[in-house]
């Protein structure tokens, strides 16, 4: 027995690897960007109902859903649909204030099919204040719509979970809204209701225990094109200077550990000029890259002489940011070439996957993470195939991607809570599934009651 869902801004399919394992079959996906739709559809092979005349992965969602919708019926609906800007009006409600955008093709699906369950992801900033009257929005449509949703964001990175719950040594806070369908009088009336998870450790796990060299990098001499991936010649000299940066400061016996705030070596000055038009930040870094500059300057400035006074890099090579902490080496650490900047960090975890060219280097290897590497950060396996594409597409689509065991815990959570209110027959499916354990030692009173 399975759950039927349906993929929306399905990309690779980080939430079907979630969900299939846990008895979901995929009924529909769609995405509106070609290469991601071949990867997905060379992985998990699906295929549409042929009755909405679908064969394949779907592109462009909208013309599936304006006039009619255009999608097999379903128990979940899940997307990372993008966050375009809502109309900052105030004057309309629920869907009418939606349209144009994205998620009100979301909703035209909810208000037609209504699913037991809806999943959403997207980037933590939508729940920031700046965007209060987006998510106001959001919550406000599902509600109407019947869904009883939380007014607190969902929120949980993957570096938070244990690896035996899906866990992977990656900083990726992400926001989740999840749904249950029960009606907009009592959607309105659970309007207190607590979120399905927080961003904390989860299982007693100690984000210390993360160790890269065991949970995720490949042995060097199993990586075809090993040097690919190798930094190249003058991206380790940039390096080697900045190394020898922090053993000249750290041998001066002033200082244990370098500053967390970006050192520009463009501005080590005694007097920053501070025009009243400089943004406030800026001026704060100016001042304190001043006073670390003359705390340190005998240091530095013999330092800046070993190296030509730094021809050699290029202006953005010439901002540091050191968040490693009591790191005794830049070779020990993670390092991002940045545009803003070279950053390392304490090589535990990673930081988040982006879809643009910042992959991270592991100092210790000098070199980048492979796609492999990036595909297990997302909780792909080993088996997933990204065929022969470049890997710059990879990278751009695991970065994009949601990260399936944290899909996994979000849904087995919301489950948990909203347990009582599922229809029979969704919970009668989700106890044949293959994970019933998991839903059995949340559930301990709910499933005495449906015996």
């Amino acid at each position: 027995m399975t759950f039927k869902f349906i993929d929306l801004f399905a990309g690779i399919g980080g939430f079907h690897a979630a969900l299939e394992p846990m008895g979901g079959q995929c009924v529909f996906a769609s995405d509106i960007d070609e290469a991601a739709r071949k990867i997905y559809e060379v992985n998990w092979k699906v295929h549409s109902q042929k009755k909405y005349g679908i064969s394949k992965v779907a592109g462009d969602i909208v013309p599936l859903t304006e006039k009619e919708v255009q999608v097999p019926n379903h128990e979940v609906l899940v997307g990372g649909f993008p966050c375009q800007p809502f109309s900052k009006s105030g004057y309309q409600r629920g869907m009418d204030e939606t349209r144009g955008t994205l998620f009100w093709n979301i909703l035209k699906i909810l208000e037609a099919k209504t699913p037991a369950i809806v999943i959403l992801e997207n980037v933590r900033n939508i729940s920031g204040p700046r965007h209060r009257h987006e998510w106001n929005v959001i919550i406000r449509s599902l509600r109407d719509l019947g869904y009883k949703v939380s007014d607190q964001p969902a929120i949980l990175s993957p570096h938070l979970l244990p690896p035996e719950k899906g866990g992977t040594p990656q900083v990726r806070e992400r926001v989740f809204i999840t749904g249950t369908y029960v009606g907009r009088d009592k959607a309105w009336a659970h309007s207190d209701v607590e979120p399905v998870v927080i961003n904390q450790p989860m299982y007693g796990w100690n984000t210390d225990y993360w160790n890269l060299d065991k949970h995720l990098l490949e042995n060097d001499s199993e990586i075809k094109n090993l040097v690919e991936y190798q930094i190249t010649a003058e991206e380790e000299y940039f390096l080697a200077v900045w190394e020898d940066f922090l053993q000249s400061i750290k041998k001066s016996g002033k200082i244990e550990k370098l500053p967390g705030f970006p050192l520009w070596a463009d501005d080590f000055v005694i007097d920053p000029k501070l025009p009243r038009s400089l943004p406030d930040w800026k001026k704060d870094f100016l001042v304190k890259n001043s006073a670390f500059y003359k705390e340190h300057k005998k240091v530095i400035d013999a330092w800046k002489k070993r190296h030509d006074n730094l021809k050699g890099l290029p202006a953005s090579r010439r901002k540091f940011e050191w968040q490693a902490q009591d790191a005794s080496s830049i070779w020990e650490c993670v390092i991002q070439f940045r545009p803003s900047g070279i950053r390392v960090k304490k090589s535990t975890y990673l930081p988040a996957l982006v879809a643009i060219t910042q992959t991270s280097v592991i100092g210790s290897r000098r070199r980048r993470i492979t796609p492999r590497e990036a595909a297990r950060m997302q909780g792909f396996s080993d088996t997933f195939s990204f065929g022969d594409q470049p890997d710059r597409y990879t990278y751009k689509q695991l970065g994009n991607a949601v990260c399936a065991g944290v899909v996994k815990e979000v849904f087995l959570s919301h489950v948990s809570r909203d347990f009582k209110e599922l229809p029979k027959k969704f919970k009668d499916l989700l106890l044949a599934s293959n994970h019933q354990d998991d839903v059995t030692k949340r559930n301990t009173v709910q499933l005495r009651l449906i015996g």
